[in-house]
């Protein structure tokens, strides 16, 4: 996810009390008696013990459940993770097997593999040859307040396009926030292509951020330039609008990818 999205869930999750401890292990957890909990972790820093804490969420991460089940007596690849290898097709290396959803990897959503399996299903059964797309997908993470996006991050859009990228930023208390007295703020971020004007990347942090933004997924999704989105009126009062209201450009970047290697025809979008 967009790096400056990134540290604005952290600040808010720090200003509701939740305290962060990137790349730390816990080696130890013991209950005290008053039902708080004393941590034991350890950093790149050596090792520290936290007293009086509430509760412990440790983000493990996932690997692909693919062992004991026969797949290399198949002849079906893997990488040394357990992820199975396949083709733009979802075809593995056994002609008679394909394979769909996380266990590949790819893009790990559920409307992803529904998608997957959509594009599997008229590929092997309805005699069209369908790929899955995995460019411009929106996904959301349902933090407090939640963060979504659609396209390329900053960090994305420098690494792999070329030419000028204009960045477009907007953090503001939202009107429900003001009446309320919270100070959270929601943060928006647009990227543009500058010299063909498309909008390559969408970004928020802030209340209800995962609903607008399958919205602008679907503009995303059809290569809608920043003048576009610009002329579209905004549903007032609410925080969607300030997306269409963004006129003045934070910050102009540099992509690094080579200009011959990029066109408007032909582009390779990851999801970041």
């Amino acid at each position: 996810f967009d790096g400056e999205c990134r540290e604005r869930v952290a600040e808010n999750m720090s200003q509701r009390g939740i305290h962060l401890y990137p790349k730390a292990s816990p080696t130890k957890i013991v209950k005290q008696s008053n039902g708080s909990y004393s941590v034991t972790f350890k950093t790149a820093d050596g090792e520290s013990t936290l007293d009086g804490v509430g509760l412990v969420v440790f983000g493990t991460g996932r690997s692909p459940n693919t062992k004991n089940i026969g797949l290399e007596a198949a002849g079906v690849k893997m990488e040394k993770d357990g992820t199975v290898i396949v083709d733009k097709y979802s075809k593995t290396s056994a002609s008679n097997i394909y394979a769909i959803g996380d266990v590949t990897n790819r893009l790990n959503l559920t409307p992803v593999a529904i998608m997957e399996g959509m594009a599997f299903a008229a590929t092997a059964f309805g005699g069209a040859p369908t790929l899955p797309e995995h460019e411009r997908v929106a996904s959301a993470v349902f933090t407090q307040p939640p963060m979504a996006t659609v396209g390329l991050s900053e960090e994305a859009a420098i690494e792999t396009l070329a030419g000028d990228l204009d960045v477009y930023t907007s953090s503001f208390r939202p009107m429900k926030n003001t009446v309320s007295g919270r100070e959270e703020k929601t943060f928006m971020k647009i990227i543009v292509q500058a010299a063909t004007d498309e909008v390559v990347g969408v970004h928020m942090v802030g209340p209800d951020t995962p609903e607008i933004m399958q919205g602008v997924g679907i503009a995303v999704k059809c290569k809608a330039t920043k003048a576009q989105f610009d002329s579209t009126v905004g549903i007032h009062p609410t925080a969607a609008e300030e997306i269409v209201t963004m006129r003045t450009k934070t910050r102009r970047v540099q992509g690094k990818a080579r200009a011959d290697a990029d066109t408007n025809e032909s582009r390779d979008y990851q999801q970041s």
